[in-house]
């Protein structure tokens, strides 16, 4: 199997909740010169990409020397372009057997975590896997419109610990086959490989509470941002 890995930072110039957010000043510099320095010292990558259609943005990524993809605004906007027309444009706009899709706004991700999960994901693909995609684990009282959703009220209530395991999608970490991408018009197929990051890696900047929690857990000791025990599920 061709092994070939293209790491893709997608930014844009247009912020809805954070203004700039893509460049928002972090551990001594931006978000996005930030990922581009973890990507770069990750051996496993081949190319590192960054789509945009800031001129800004894109100066900045040739400044750091990496590879640059000009997006029309129609696939920046939100609004012209779906969400999987934008993934499928940006894969077939790049080259590599493989992708890795890495989000400026998610910080804590180290190094150390994409060398990893690369490593997992190749061996996953034998096992039946299509992609592989990071998730937190939550166990939380969680309710929609009609009441609870993973618990029941009065006797039956349980502590929290015996709730049913839940994911979130963190999109700090997403790799699948470049051409599978581009058919899919997504970052994953439908049977990814859990990747399960703790809390602090998990962070995804929205917001700005969201980025002084990502400036807060930056200072703290790696070692206590770990890679949870991996445990096999299915959807």
């Amino acid at each position: 199997m061709s092994k070939s890995i293209t790491a893709v930072i997608p930014v844009r110039e247009g912020s809805r909740r954070l203004k700039n957010k893509n460049i928002a000043p972090f551990a001594g510099t931006n978000l996005l010169l930030h990922k581009i320095a973890q990507l770069k010292n990750v051996q496993e990558i081949d190319n590192i990409v960054v789509s945009s259609d800031s001129s800004l943005m894109l100066e900045m990524a040739q400044s750091a020397g990496v590879l640059t993809h000009k997006r029309g605004i129609e696939y920046c906007d939100e609004s012209s372009k779906t969400f999987g027309e934008v993934v499928a444009h940006i894969a077939s706009s790049v080259v590599g057997d493989h992708i890795l899709w890495a989000t400026c706004t998610s910080p804590l991700v180290s190094p150390q975590i994409y060398s990893h999960a690369i490593s997992d994901y190749f061996r996953i693909l034998a096992d039946g896997y299509d992609s592989l995609a990071s998730f937190e684990t939550i166990k939380r009282y969680l309710w929609d419109k009609d009441g609870p959703i993973n618990y029941e009220l009065g006797k039956k209530h349980v502590p929290s610990q015996e709730l049913p395991e839940l994911y979130i999608v963190t999109d700090g970490v997403l790799i699948a086959p470049r051409g599978k991408m581009i058919e899919w018009n997504y970052f994953h197929g439908s049977n990814p490989y859990k990747y399960i990051m703790d809390k602090r890696t998990s962070v995804d900047i929205d917001d700005g509470l969201d980025l002084a929690c990502a400036r807060a857990w930056l200072d703290m000791d790696e070692t206590v941002s770990h890679i949870e025990p991996f445990q096999e599920n299915h959807y």
